[in-house]
């Protein structure tokens, strides 16, 4: 999924770039207006630096984790560690792993979510303070074909700025 962002000063600005959306023929179920009197910023998930962080971590869990127990393991073969002596070779290599599996859960919150939960992510936090100022911003979703057409649109209206995206996990 492709994403066109405009950051536009007020709501008569923001209307008119709607309204040539709109006599272009564009789909305008794929096109929001974010600002006082329409969507909010946490309306649209797009917005979200909480849930964006809470998807990185996850997605960074999936290979963190196993990594981080055969890492556990390949350790505990290598220095042959006895942490717990009474639990042999095998239930030593066990918890080698377990405890790399933790790390690795741990690296992929601290790194993948945390971050993002604790200082926002990309441009998500200037168009929170941005739509505080009372600006609008005009998003446009879609295939390609859509947002491409859009941007041609958008630029001729000259908004304060206009930015794309690509989705990463659309991909």
């Amino acid at each position: 999924m492709n994403y066109v962002i405009a950051v536009l000063a007020d709501r008569i600005q923001a209307e008119a770039a709607y309204s040539a959306l709109e006599q272009e023929n564009l789909p305008m179920e794929q096109v929001s207006i974010l600002g006082k009197g329409y969507k909010s910023a946490d309306e649209y998930d797009f917005i979200d630096p909480s849930k964006q962080a809470r998807k990185q971590a996850r997605i960074m869990s999936f290979w963190l984790i196993p990594f981080g127990f055969v890492g556990g393991v390949a350790f505990n073969l290598s220095t042959q560690y006895q942490l717990v002596p009474a639990a042999g070779a095998l239930g030593n290599q066990l918890i080698g792993g377990l405890l790399g599996a933790v790390a690795g859960a741990m690296g992929s919150f601290f790194v993948g979510g945390g971050v993002g939960l604790g200082f926002g992510s990309n441009d998500t936090l200037p168009y929170r303070n941005r739509l505080k100022e009372g600006k609008y911003i005009l998003v446009v979703n879609g295939m390609p074909n859509i947002t491409n057409k859009a941007t041609r649109i958008l630029k001729g209206l000259k908004p304060e700025s206009l930015q794309g995206y690509v989705d990463p996990t659309n991909l």
